[in-house]
């Protein structure tokens, strides 16, 4: 649609558009995205230098075209200089410094301001990191959920990895390589040691590795070899058998935390993770009686 009309009317219609970029490969970029890339009127990226290479790569000038700035440190200050140009009727480009935008990316926000002023959002479609790494792991894919960053600090990334640990699906993570090992490490002892697991490292670059193994292993192997790169973890779904003893006594403290009696709590872990009912209560009047 927007091709056409550019073609017709010689300008892009008013709007914003999220323009996927490559994560790594630059010839992974799609036609429609050069397109808006080089008929846009605003030009706005997370990293205004990697978008400047990859127009310079692809031939697109930028001419006397504003290019802005927006990320998490001034998204506040430079959204409203967008808004301002959607305000007159121009069309804004927006593109992630990497992959698609809105996916662990600070064009929410931009994007919902523009929904909620009554402007179009669009997107360009093309490459993300988080479908890549699924469609190279080698794990079931039919459902997936997509959990972002873990917290930096140990403790609240344990909670957040027990919250996760009994979802029926892939679980999918981005992850810096300096907290790599230690996350793994965290998963290993909050899923279980055995888990299915794999880490995809600088994905379509020179140096795109795809490491399968248990969640131990690949702890191990990550704290000999410390890693490099952009970093997708994958983490396959856990197994009732699978499911810890301390994970059920957490749930049951939740469960009691938030009103529940005994015998109603034990019933919904019991349901939830596949433990015999009898156990489960056992431990929750221990809980109790603790």
């Amino acid at each position: 649609m927007n091709r056409v009309t550019t073609e017709q009317t010689g300008r892009m219609p008013p709007g914003l558009t999220l323009v996927s970029v490559p994560i790594g490969t630059a010839r992974d970029i799609t036609l429609r995205a050069l397109d808006v890339l080089r008929d846009a009127d605003v030009l706005a990226a997370e990293d205004t230098r990697s978008l400047r290479k990859l127009l310079d790569i692809h031939g697109i000038p930028l001419r006397d075209r504003p290019m802005v700035a927006y990320h998490d440190h001034n998204g506040d200050r430079a959204r409203p200089r967008l808004m301002q140009a959607l305000e007159q009727g121009l069309s804004v480009a927006y593109a992630s410094e990497a992959g698609t935008p809105l996916i662990a990316d600070p064009g929410y926000d931009l994007a919902l301001a523009a929904r909620e002023a009554g402007y179009a959002v669009t997107a360009a479609p093309g490459v993300s990191a988080v479908v890549t790494a699924l469609s190279l792991a080698g794990l079931p894919t039919d459902r997936f959920l997509f959990a972002g960053f873990l917290p930096n600090a140990t403790k609240a990334r344990r909670e957040a990895l027990e919250a996760l640990g009994n979802v029926p699906a892939t679980l999918v993570f981005y992850e810096s390589p300096k907290r790599l090992d230690k996350m793994l490490e965290d998963a290993a002892r909050v899923l279980g040691d055995g888990r299915e697991a794999v880490v995809a490292r600088e994905l379509t670059k020179k140096f795109e590795e795809i490491r399968r193994g248990s969640l131990s292993d690949l702890a191990a192997h990550y704290r000999a070899t410390p890693p490099k790169g952009e970093i997708v973890v994958l983490i396959g779904a856990g197994k009732r058998e699978d499911i810890s003893e301390k994970f059920v006594i957490d749930a049951l403290r939740s469960e009691l935390d938030a009103g529940l009696s005994v015998r109603d709590a034990a019933a919904a872990v019991s349901e939830n993770t596949g433990w015999p009912r009898r156990k489960v209560y056992q431990l929750a009047l221990d809980l109790c009686r603790g």
